[in-house]
């Protein structure tokens, strides 16, 4: 049986791998570091894309886990139907939650606050002082209450909101209280002051954000997607932002990158961040330690961590 391991760092600098295994570094060059019909387990480049991805995929016959280094799979799933049965693909759940709940919080205060239009007046020497609102006792929904928004409701507890809401796929119970199902989302929507979308993209949140979502906000209210830029309808969310109705913090937009002059960047109201959310200096630690784990795991014959799915 082929012990192949294609890693996107270089093995030498991950501490605690297990021996026994052949490591080959690959990061999305054009050559691979083997035959990837040899690779029995594949590490997808981080932030590489999707053609990235999926490019050795179709021709790793051997392969037996696939391990994002994000916590979205819809980069690799297209390629998924390829690949053998009984793959087990996993997912970077506990990598990326600290970065992207410090992100969302980062980027709900610099709207409510005004951090833009201060960084814009600086630039033009201008003292642009005022009232803006406060995140305190504002009403926040969480819609995507996996682990990257549990710990965004972690960050927020500091801040005396008036309530969190959580929303997630189906509805269930939690230490800090009930979840919603989807199915809710029309009642809870106009209760709403921050709406903040951290869903993972599927079939059924791909367009989640559309114009009936977005029409249920208050007045004056703030959506804010760390998800992924397909889980809003960006022709409903212009016609929102131009009406003024309501604003909005982005770390991900459709299309992405957002080409030169394209509407969305000069839209009134926006905050927009280049999909930075997990690619900060706590993404290198927390992936090696996962990526250690797993591998160990893995040589053992002992379960994996973020099973995802099982390719049938």
């Amino acid at each position: 049986m082929t012990s192949d391991v294609w890693l996107p760092i270089p093995a030498d600098e991950i501490e605690g791998l297990p021996e026994g295994l052949d490591y080959r570094h690959w990061d999305g060059a054009a050559d691979y570091p083997a035959d990837p019909a040899d690779c029995a387990f594949y590490v997808v480049p981080y932030m590489k894309g999707m053609d990235v991805a999926l490019r050795p995929l179709a021709a790793m016959t051997s392969v037996r886990v696939v391990q994002t280094l994000s916590a979205g799979i819809d980069h690799v799933a297209p390629g998924l139907g390829s690949l053998p049965s009984g793959v087990r693909l996993c997912n970077a759940k506990g990598v990326h939650e600290a970065s992207t709940a410090e992100l969302t919080v980062g980027l709900v205060l610099a709207s409510l606050r005004g951090i833009p239009g201060f960084v814009r007046g600086q630039d033009a020497e201008e003292w642009r002082s005022g009232f803006y609102p406060a995140l305190a006792d504002k009403s926040v929904l969480i819609v995507g209450y996996g682990s990257i928004g549990a710990a965004i409701e972690d960050r927020l507890a500091p801040f005396e909101c008036a309530r969190v809401a959580r929303v997630a796929r189906s509805a269930r119970a939690t230490e800090r209280g009930p979840v919603h199902a989807l199915t809710d989302l029309p009642d809870l929507l106009p209760e709403a002051d921050i709406v903040i979308v951290s869903t993972p993209l599927t079939e059924e949140t791909k367009g989640l954000v559309g114009a009936g979502f977005l029409a249920r906000m208050k007045d004056g209210a703030l959506f804010v997607n760390v998800a992924r830029g397909q889980v809003a309808d960006t022709k409903a969310l212009l016609a929102e932002l131009e009406s003024g109705r309501i604003k909005a913090a982005l770390d991900v937009t459709d299309p992405e990158p957002l080409p030169p002059g394209h509407p969305l960047w000069h839209a009134p109201g926006v905050l927009i961040s280049p999909h930075v959310g997990g690619s900060t200096s706590a993404f290198m630690p927390r992936a090696k330690r996962l990526l250690a784990d797993q591998l160990t795991r893995y040589a053992a014959g002992e379960a994996l961590r973020n099973e995802v799915l099982t390719t049938g």
